[in-house]
């Protein structure tokens, strides 16, 4: 019986789809988020000074200002058809984008793995990105780059390490080096395609402790492999611009997953909770002196999550806290927002609001100095109190 050609075409997208097995038995995903299919909003807008925020576990780590694209975005970042071309997600309903230029402007997307790397143990990093058909030439060199801290900058240039040598009590110097990701694509093997998804993958032998994956291109405009392609004239994008999704990250040589916490980060709750105790949430961040939740909290956040639905009938008041700053006023209405904002985190992700309050007390309750950075960075904090059990 011969096939209607809509079934075929149906089962050869499917088939594509299919992850690659490399003739070896896929672990677990250490990835959050692979595919970019959770969000708080939709996209409404290509922004290009913006900052990734909305999708969930993943950022950008420069002020190279990274996309997202779903079916439910607005026109500019709609999926398939939007503002910097078409493209048919890999799987599922959402990508992301990331400009990677043919001088050295850059961009790059950013996430906390589920688990930190294990010293010696060989692991196999992939995933997938197609270019932009408004763009005017394609690199080669995209990779990812894995790190015990998220490397970061406040430039939009390249993503490079800082050496810093202190030569005296007022003087350092700081040096400049590219970084070298563990996985890159090879340089003779120009990433040209814009119809289809290209895959990037490779295996590498972890140093230990390896906890954040960097997607980008970390090499010099003279070394990316940048071709000009004369087919795309559109000059919309004077460089290359390229989709990205199905981000995958298992270990190839574990014996087992048996110590790979449900939670993220390895973090095992072993804490004996009693009402009246608080506990501080070290790694919630915000926009400098706003309330918008940025997405470097999200293995935080699950954790207090897992916390909240391991123990049903426990209620708690999550409180914001600032430095000494600024006015009185400003201060309590920033702390009472920045609370608000991680309660309603919680409910959108399952949590019964009548288990939830919030509390701002500005700078009233400091825990350490405000003398000095160090101790002002410490007050600008969130907690969460035990009202019940």
């Amino acid at each position: 019986m011969k096939l209607p050609a809509k079934i075929l075409t149906a089962i050869a997208f499917a088939i594509a789809a299919m992850p690659c097995m490399h003739g070896q038995q896929e672990g677990r995903n250490l990835i959050s988020n692979p595919s970019f299919e959770k969000h708080r909003r939709c996209p409404d807008k290509i922004d290009p000074v913006g900052v990734l925020k909305i999708v969930n576990a993943w950022f950008q780590p420069t002020n190279g200002s990274a996309d997202y694209y779903h079916v439910c975005g607005g026109r500019e970042c709609l999926v398939p058809n939007n503002k910097l071309g078409f493209q048919q997600p890999r799987t599922g309903e959402a990508y992301c984008g990331i400009y990677c230029s043919k001088d050295n402007y850059r961009e790059y997307l950013q996430t906390q793995l589920e688990q930190p790397l294990r010293v010696g143990q060989t692991y196999r990093l992939s995933f997938f990105v197609s270019l932009s058909e408004y763009s005017t030439g394609a690199v080669a060199t995209i990779g990812g780059l894995l790190t015990n801290l998220p490397p970061s900058d406040t430039t939009r240039a390249i993503l490079m390490k800082k050496d810093i040598r202190q030569i005296t009590s007022r003087i350092s110097q700081t040096t400049m080096n590219y970084f070298e990701p563990q996985v890159v694509n090879d340089v003779r093997k120009t990433l040209m395609d814009t119809q289809g998804w290209m895959e990037i993958t490779g295996d590498f032998v972890a140093q230990g402790g390896e906890e954040y994956l960097t997607i980008g291109n970390f090499f010099s405009a003279a070394n990316s492999g940048y071709v000009d392609d004369t087919v795309l004239l559109t000059y919309l994008l004077p460089g290359s611009y390229y989709y990205v999704d199905d981000v995958r990250l298992y270990c190839l040589t574990c014996d087992d997953d048996s110590d790979f916490a449900d939670i993220p980060a390895q973090k095992k709750d072993t804490t004996h909770y009693k009402v009246g105790a608080t506990f501080v949430l070290n790694n919630i961040f915000f926009d400098t002196d706003k309330s918008t939740l940025l997405q470097q909290s999200y293995h935080e956040l699950q954790f207090l999550i897992a916390i909240l639905e391991s123990h049903p009938k426990m209620k708690i008041e999550i409180s914001g806290h600032t430095d000494s700053q600024g006015s009185d006023l400003h201060n309590q209405q920033l702390s009472e927002n920045r609370a608000k904002e991680v309660v309603d985190y919680l409910v959108e992700n399952g949590i019964d609001e009548k288990r939830l309050k919030f509390k701002g007390y500005g700078k009233n309750q400091p825990i350490a100095t405000n003398a000095n950075e160090e101790g002002r960075r410490k007050n600008r904090r969130v907690e969460f109190k035990i009202l019940d059990l």
